[in-house]
């Protein structure tokens, strides 16, 4: 990994002062993993269109969901050597390339939905721009949803039911080291594999929120849901360095913009579709979904902030903390 940063950084370098402004229409392809319907599937749709209307069609996006352009690490690969313009990607996997933005993956780390917004508009923007030397602009975060765990074993109470579950996790060290504590045996798998590992019982389960739950249909091949709320997971929305400095300082405020109004945006949907969407499962009738009590989760991924705050930074942390009302 450090290899590729150290590698696309040389090459950004060599051709930084080189690179040609767009000529004509600008066209920018952005690439995300989830399904069209997605919450963060509309938000990027709803970016395109800003854009367009923004700039009275001279700079387009083009969309590409449901891992058109590869998964979110070839995304964001595809952003340093500039061969994708634009992605949504989680920061649980842009974290491999920044590993302080990993702050957002930590167990229980927002109050509620209006702190992690604080926070992200905040100390988020302010993390991102450590990504601009290994090519990549960070234009803000939209919102994946709060994640909860479903399996096909056992119905999930405690962290002692949790013994033994395979469950797949993003291939993310604070996701691995979350599961441990839980008491579960994580295993890293890419996303478009997960539907099919769980039918064949490769894994036992899987950690996602609500939209992917649903639009995924990961219900048709899990029994339990336990309501956990053990992890927020923002979407960045990222740009290449290489396509954003071809850009001029006009159209550069443009995609600032839409971007801006895109999230706004994005975010009540993805609140008001999240209620909707656990009805929509549990009408269902194929799994059955549990309250649990989140403090005796809470409680046992303590370690997780022990092992990590070196990495993201306690300052971090407690910038995140002082943003609680």
């Amino acid at each position: 990994m450090r290899r590729i940063v150290t590698i696309a950084c040389a090459i950004m370098l060599a051709v930084a002062l080189s690179v040609p402004a767009f000529a004509g229409q600008v066209v920018l392809k952005l690439g995300h993993i989830a399904e069209p319907v997605h919450p963060y599937g509309q938000g990027a749709e709803k970016f395109a269109e800003l854009v367009k209307e923004k700039s009275g069609g001279d700079i387009v996006v083009k969309v590409f969901p449901s891992s058109q352009l590869g998964g979110q690490k070839d995304l964001i690969e595809g952003l340093i050597f500039g061969t994708v313009d634009m992605a949504l990607v989680g920061t649980a996997v842009l974290g491999q390339f920044q590993p302080q933005i990993s702050i957002f993956d930590l167990p229980f780390l927002f109050q509620d939905r209006a702190h992690a917004y604080r926070s992200l508009d905040s100390v988020g923007m302010d993390l991102g721009k450590a990504l601009e030397p290994k090519g990549i602009k960070l234009l803000g975060y939209m919102e994946n949803g709060i994640r909860h765990l479903t399996n096909n074993v056992r119905e999930v109470k405690t962290p002692a039911d949790m013994k033994g579950l395979k469950i797949r996790v993003m291939t993310n060290k604070i996701f691995i080291a979350m599961m441990k504590s839980l008491g579960a045996s994580p295993t890293p798998m890419a996303f478009g594999e997960l539907y099919s590992a769980m039918q064949q019982g490769t894994v036992d389960g899987q950690e996602n929120p609500s939209a992917h739950i649903w639009t995924k249909r990961f219900f048709e091949v899990q029994k339990y849901a336990s309501l956990t709320a053990h992890a927020y997971s923002p979407e960045p929305l990222v740009m290449s360095m290489m396509s954003w400095s071809r850009l001029t300082p006009e159209q550069q405020q443009i995609l600032k913009d839409a971007a801006r109004e895109a999230i706004d945006w994005q975010r009540k949907l993805s609140a008001d579709k999240d209620a909707e969407y656990w009805k929509l499962i549990a009408e269902t009738g194929k799994i059955k979904i549990t309250e649990v009590d989140r403090n005796v989760f809470m409680e046992a991924t303590r370690p997780v902030y022990e092992e990590f705050a070196p990495i993201v930074g306690q300052d971090n942390i407690d910038k995140i903390n002082a943003l609680r009302k």
